[in-house]
């Protein structure tokens, strides 16, 4: 172990003597990956990185530091987007990468339990060997963990048949800012004994408790899927191509991901993948069918998308002829990871509107930034079906005060339309100053009541997601 600041600090050597030197990272040991997130926001060192094995030694810790005052800040895959897990140069980064195991799969209850470090994509795989669906998808799989999607209340691409993560589970384990461990392992889809405590530490991004373990919903497991890229000539007719789809599809419809043809055009040239349609189109859209019986689905799907567009509402389509070209259409939607590469510094907009006036919210967002920079490149998409728009500000000017005015250009929209500054990334750091745009000061007074009573010394992940009194 190198040489660390503070080394005297009691809280440090209570660690040590607790969990063995092997076991606490400082220094130079700490790796890159500890100290960022996909946001960009990161820190140059942290007093120390902890990985517990289970949640007996993760209550230790908190134990340990509750005593000590020390404060910590808890990681999953560091796939975020608002600074949330990156800690700061004081903190004790605890990251739950060695908690990650599936634990068991219940298909006759419907159940898969996994500890919080697991990989999303793993447990996925995980059910789908076993014959059960996770439905809880998004582009981040192959990093981020269950714990970090809980802590944030993640949404993703399926949302608008299977709900966001917080729908998804039926049990949780936490561990209380002094170590109390709260585990509240439900495996019923009722039970009304008392308050559901558990809906605490989803979306609260590891404030209130840190998430250790989780029961989580299977659904059956599609026999098949029906893919395609359409062209529509607006918003308002994807919208009813949508309400199209989800009548005569009887609800079957898994995703439906809308992209303005900035962002396709973009998406396929920084990937370098193939176009599924001309790029001429002002909108397109990425639907997704999954069903029981593939060969009725798919003449379903078809007919749907022809009266679709003898209807006017789509203009061009392409229908994914095999799996692997179901994933190259996927690839499109799930491509912004390159674009947050290639176009660096970025704002990364997540918010949220009724679902009727996503076209005339994104409209009003663009024109509010290309009248003060005309020369920003913004693109545009999102999971139409639940109201989520994204927006993506490229190549940002690196004066604050020019990106503090991007963001008020956006964020301002957002409040008119009665809508929410963050629909699945959560606040973190980054969104904690417009907090008030999307919450009443009664909200905001009672989150920072909660978090009075569970961490009365704020040790956890301080600084994020509620604002300090006064702000």
């Amino acid at each position: 172990m190198t040489e660390m600041q503070g080394s005297t600090l009691p809280a440090m050597e209570a660690l040590m003597a607790a969990l063995g030197e092997g076991e606490v990272l400082t220094g130079a040991d700490v790796g890159a990956k500890y100290l960022e997130d996909w946001s960009g926001a990161k820190v140059d060192r942290v007093l120390a990185v902890l990985r517990p094995r289970s949640t007996e030694e993760l209550s230790a810790i908190l134990r340990i530091c509750h005593a000590h005052g020390q404060t910590v800040v808890p990681q999953g895959g560091l796939t975020g987007l608002v600074g949330g897990g990156v800690p700061g140069r004081q903190d004790v980064a605890i990251s739950l990468e060695r908690m990650n195991r599936v634990e068991a799969i219940d298909l006759d209850s419907g159940t898969v339990t996994v500890q919080a470090g697991a990989i999303l994509q793993n447990v996925q795989e995980a059910c789908r060997d076993a014959g059960g669906f996770l439905a809880l998808d998004l582009g981040a799989r192959g990093s981020c963990q269950v714990g970090g999607n809980l802590s944030t209340n993640a949404g993703g691409n399926r949302v608008i048949r299977y709900g966001m993560a917080r729908d998804l589970v039926l049990g949780l384990e936490a561990v209380l800012a002094d170590g109390t461990v709260l585990s509240m392992m439900n495996q019923m889809v009722k039970n009304n004994a008392g308050m559901d405590l558990k809906h605490l530490f989803i979306g609260s991004e590891g404030t209130l408790g840190i998430v250790t373990r989780a029961v989580l919903k299977l659904h059956p497991l599609p026999a098949g899927a029906n893919t395609a890229v359409v062209a529509t000539p607006d918003y308002a007719s994807a919208l009813r191509f949508l309400r199209h789809a989800q009548k005569r599809l009887s609800g079957q419809v898994s995703a439906f991901e809308i992209m303005w043809n900035e962002y396709l055009s973009t998406i396929v040239d920084s990937c370098g993948l193939r176009a599924p349609l001309s790029l001429e189109h002002p909108v397109y859209v990425l639907t997704d069918m999954q069903g029981g019986q593939p060969e009725a689905d798919a003449e379903r799907f078809q007919a749907m998308l022809e009266e679709a567009i003898e209807a006017g509402w789509i203009i061009d389509g392409a229908v994914a002829q095999s799996v692997a070209e179901a994933e190259e259409f996927w690839a499109i939607r799930d491509g912004v990871a390159d674009v947050l590469r290639d176009f660096a510094p970025t704002i990364n907009f997540d918010v949220s509107v009724p679902v009727g006036r996503i076209g005339e919210c994104a409209e009003r967002i663009r024109a509010n930034l290309d009248a003060q920079f005309p020369a920003l490149k913004a693109l545009f998409f999102g999971h139409v079906g639940d109201g989520n728009l994204h927006v993506v500000a490229c190549s940002v000017p690196p004066e604050h005060a020019a990106q503090v005015r991007i963001e008020e250009a956006v964020y301002s929209v957002v409040r008119e339309f009665g809508g929410s500054i963050s629909a699945e990334h959560g606040i973190g750091t980054l969104k904690t100053d417009w907090l008030g745009y999307s919450r009443s000061p009664a909200e905001i007074a009672t989150m920072r009541a909660l978090k009075q009573a569970l961490d009365p010394k704020g040790i956890l992940n301080p600084g994020k997601l509620i604002p300090p009194a006064g702000a």
